[in-house]
């Protein structure tokens, strides 16, 4: 077979055995494409004859196209979780990607947005505009919750519950969680769905809780594109993405004490290691904790 087949039936596999979202099966697939035009570009072996130099050779090229590290160290786990697959199912006999090595990266947070901040990002959303009561109910619930942007495109009215004040998240793998719904974001959520979100349909019917004019769910462009208008509006000079609002929404969590296992649950982290990153507080924070806790302090 050629390495294309190989690479779609490990997809294959992916979606249906190990249960991946749409999304990140779309990753995989994008690191290893570029991985199969390397090995067809230059000439190398076929699969089942490369060896661990060939797979180096690739590394190195993605360095030398000025990749940034992080999107390095995808790659090397895309291409080691491939042949690791191969040598389970037998097309291979040994894994020439066993001992390839990630570059030493730093785990750090994208710029986080004070709280002073964030009232200045959902201020600024104030017209009575149907379109600007979705954006502030759809940016004031991905605050208050920490929900990724695939999750809070995908979200569904039958996912809601009011009464009781949580909703349920269906996060990465399906993966289902629930989460708080109160204050100012379950108000705010409720005044759009009893009228822009009518208003935005024009008695068309759908699923979804946030829709476009076109009456279709938000897409995940347009997420980021009013994300960017409106830090514009507020005057922010920072990188402000979707996911600022999620990693701000944990950090400001930690900062006022929440328990790290609690924050990990609300985030849908799988591993603690992952919301382990938030915990690099400020200079002024950690001062202020250590004079609070410490007997003698």
């Amino acid at each position: 077979m050629e390495i294309d087949a190989y690479i779609n039936e490990f997809l294959h596999y992916l979606m249906l055995e190990r249960g991946l979202s749409s999304n990140t099966i779309s990753a995989y697939q994008s690191d290893l494409d570029k991985f199969a035009f390397f090995i067809k570009e230059n000439g190398l072996p076929d699969l089942l004859h490369l060896r661990q130099e060939h797979i180096r050779e690739f590394v190195y090229s993605l360095n030398q196209n000025n990749l940034k590290k992080s999107s390095i160290v995808r790659n090397i786990s895309a291409i080691k979780m491939f042949f690791r697959y191969l040598v389970t199912w037998q097309y291979l006999f040994s894994n020439p990607a066993e001992l390839l090595e990630s570059p030493k990266i730093w785990k750090y947070l994208p710029d986080i947005l004070s709280i002073k901040e964030v009232d200045s990002f959902l201020r600024v959303i104030r017209s009575d505009q149907a379109k600007s009561i979705r954006d502030r109910a759809c940016f004031e619930l991905m605050y208050a919750t920490g929900m990724r942007v695939s999750e809070i495109i995908k979200l569904r009215l039958t996912c809601l519950d009011f009464k009781n004040e949580f909703l349920r998240c269906f996060g990465k793998g399906e993966k289902e969680r629930i989460i708080p719904l109160c204050g100012i974001a379950k108000n705010v959520l409720i005044e759009y769905i009893q009228g822009a979100r009518t208003k935005l349909l024009q008695g068309s019917a759908s699923e979804y809780v946030f829709v476009s004019k076109y009456k279709t769910m938000l897409s995940r462009q347009m997420i980021w594109k009013l994300i960017k208008h409106y830090a514009l509006l507020a005057g922010i000079n920072k990188t402000v993405s979707p996911h600022t609002l999620r990693h701000s929404f944990a950090t400001h969590l930690l900062e006022r004490g929440a328990d790290l296992r609690v924050v990990q649950e609300l985030l849908g982290h799988s591993n603690i290691a992952t919301t382990q990153i938030y915990t690099h507080l400020n200079k002024k924070k950690i001062k202020e904790i250590h004079r609070k806790f410490l007997p003698r302090g």
